[in-house]
């Protein structure tokens, strides 16, 4: 259970990293602890779309994979993202993502910092 907390809030802090670097990715709220809750939830959005969705679209592309060198997990990524963003929209999450290269690039950094995240907070049940 606590893994699974660590990495939902190394989630979040991805993506509010990534919502702090990129103009087209927005999270509003009415106050910062609505924003904070708001998060938390899409960073649960994000988790569960990477953990059932991402395996399946991985390996339905696995000959892109081979043929780009792995290049085409940017693009993977970039779609996660979008799908998240669609996803939070339906249930009334105010997070938004503008745009496929601002996917791309979000998608970027959230990889990068929850790789950093998860290298120095605890992986232990």
């Amino acid at each position: 259970m606590m893994n699974f907390v660590v990495k939902t809030l190394a989630n979040a802090g991805a993506l509010g990293v990534a919502i702090w670097l990129l103009q087209d990715i927005t999270l509003t709220g009415d106050s910062t602890g609505k924003k904070a809750l708001t998060l938390i939830l899409v960073a649960l959005v994000f988790g569960l779309v990477n953990f059932l969705v991402k395996p399946v679209v991985k390996l339905l592309t696995l000959p892109l994979f081979i043929l780009t060198l792995g290049l085409i997990t940017l693009v993977v990524n970039a779609l996660m993202l979008l799908l998240t963003s669609w996803l939070a929209e339906q249930f009334n999450l105010s997070f938004h993502v503008e745009g496929f290269w601002t996917a791309v690039l979000g998608g970027l950094i959230i990889s990068v910092v929850s790789w950093a995240l998860n290298v120095v907070l605890p992986d232990s049940d």
